[in-house]
């Protein structure tokens, strides 16, 4: 399964740290930001099903926001 969220992280040290607490939060998720697109984008990947809430309530907990794009196709 793969997730993607629109985020207001700008900084590579904060994604940094972010990529570190989701993946000692949630084993099973490969996390990773493209800070050079216009979203911003948070990307999660994991063999099992990925808990939204929880890694919005994590970005908050950091003063961050997070908002799943919807697939397109």
């Amino acid at each position: 399964m793969i997730e993607v969220f629109k985020t207001n992280v700008r900084h590579h040290d904060h994604a940094a740290m972010l990529i570190e607490e989701i993946q000692a939060r949630f084993g099973s998720y490969h996390a990773n930001f493209d800070l050079e697109d216009c979203d911003k984008i948070l990307r999660i990947e994991s063999q099992h099903d990925i808990c939204n809430e929880f890694v919005n309530d994590l970005l908050r907990s950091f003063g961050y926001n997070g908002e799943i794009l919807p697939d397109t196709v």
